[in-house]
C-alpha cells in the first residue's frame, strides 16, 4: 500500500506517525508538507517532491500547518477536491473542516445540547464588555488557535474596554468563555473511529491559568467515569473524525466540553497508558483499504 502522511516536519506527532506508515506497509517514508504541495485544475492532479497524490492508496491528516489559522481551510479545500474525486483520506477533509474553526465546532456542540462554559460570541466592543461584566472573569479565544496561543484571561474592571479594544484590533470575531475552576487538570479522551481508545490527563504544574504543555502541563494517566466517556463520544459522534481527542473539563457542576479536536496528538496517549495511537490508526486505516 502506498499511503502518505499529511504533517509538519518534525512534529512529534507527524513523524511518529509516518515513521509507522512506513513500518507497517513496507514501503516508502512519505510525510507530506502542504506548504508543498501543488494541485494542477482541471487534471485534478496534486503534486508533492516527486509524488502525484492521486497514485496514493490514501492519505492520513495528522497536521496540515505548525500553526492554526485561516490559511488551514484552503489546504483542506484541496484535499476536499482529491477525496470528492475518489482519494481515500482520514479523516475526511470535510470532516475536519467542520471542527476546525472553533466557532464552528462549538456551535455544533451547542446544537447537539453537548455542555460547555457559558460562551458569548460577538463583534462588538460594547457586547464584549456586557459579556465579561456577566462572567466577573473571562478567558478570550482565538477562532484558530491551540495549546493555549493567543488566549487571555480578562477581569471584569475599569481597565477591561481598553483591553477588549486592543484584541478587538487583532481578533474581529470574538469568542469569549467564561472562566471556570479547573482544579488541577483537565482530560483528552481519545476516539479511534467513534470507539473509545483511552482518557490522559493534562495537569498544572506551575500556577498557569490553562493546563496545556506549552504552559508547562504534564501528562498523567487518569481513570475517567463512564458518564464523561458517554459525554465524550456523544461530543465527538456528529463530526466523523476517524481519530479525534475531545477536552473535557470536571467542575462543580459536572464535566464540561471544551472542544473536539480534529488533530489530537499521540504523546500524551503513549505517555501514559502505553498505547501506541499512531500504530492503531494506521492499522485502522489499512483494514479500511
Amino acid at each position: 500500500m502506498k499511503i502518505g502522511v499529511i504533517g509538519t516536519r518534525g512534529g512529534w506527532s507527524s513523524e511518529k506517525l509516518a515513521d509507522t506508515v512506513a513500518e507497517k506497509t513496507g514501503g516508502e517514508r512519505i510525510l507530506i508538507n502542504m506548504e508543498d504541495v501543488r494541485l494542477d485544475l482541471p487534471s485534478g492532479n496534486a503534486y508533492y517532491n516527486g509524488h502525484n497524490l492521486t497514485d496514493f492508496d490514501a492519505l492520513i491528516i495528522k497536521k496540515i500547518g505548525a500553526r492554526y489559522s485561516p490559511d488551514l481551510l484552503d489546504r483542506l479545500e484541496v484535499l476536499r477536491y482529491l477525496a470528492e474525486r475518489g482519494l481515500k483520506i482520514f479523516s475526511s477533509p470535510y470532516s475536519i473542516l467542520r471542527a476546525l474553526d472553533r466557532l464552528s465546532c462549538t456551535i455544533s456542540l451547542q446544537l447537539n445540547d453537548i455542555p460547555m462554559p457559558p460562551t458569548t460570541i460577538t463583534e462588538s466592543v460594547d457586547q464584549a464588555l456586557v459579556a465579561v461584566e456577566q462572567y466577573g472573569e473571562a478567558v478570550f479565544k482565538p477562532l484558530y488557535t491551540s495549546k493555549a496561543r493567543g488566549m487571555f484571561v480578562l477581569k471584569h474592571g475599569p481597565d477591561a474596554r481598553e483591553a477588549i479594544e486592543k484584541y478587538a484590533a487583532e481578533f474581529h470575531i470574538m469568542y469569549i468563555q467564561k472562566t471556570i475552576d479547573l482544579g488541577e487538570l483537565d482530560l483528552g479522551v481519545a476516539f479511534l473511529g467513534g470507539e473509545y481508545l483511552t482518557t490522559y490527563s493534562r495537569c498544572k504544574t506551575n500556577g498557569a491559568w490553562n493546563t496545556t504543555t506549552a504552559s508547562g502541563g504534564k501528562y498523567k494517566p487518569y481513570e475517567p467515569s463512564q458518564e464523561i466517556i458517554d459525554l465524550a463520544q456523544k461530543a465527538q459522534a456528529p463530526f466523523n473524525l476517524d481519530f479525534t481527542c475531545v477536552d473535557v473539563a470536571i467542575t462543580e457542576n459536572g464535566p464540561y466540553v471544551f472542544e473536539v479536536s480534529v488533530f489530537g496528538g499521540f504523546r500524551g496517549i503513549q505517555e501514559t497508558s502505553g498505547i501506541d495511537a499512531a500504530a492503531r490508526y494506521v492499522d485502522y486505516v489499512m483494514e479500511r483499504l
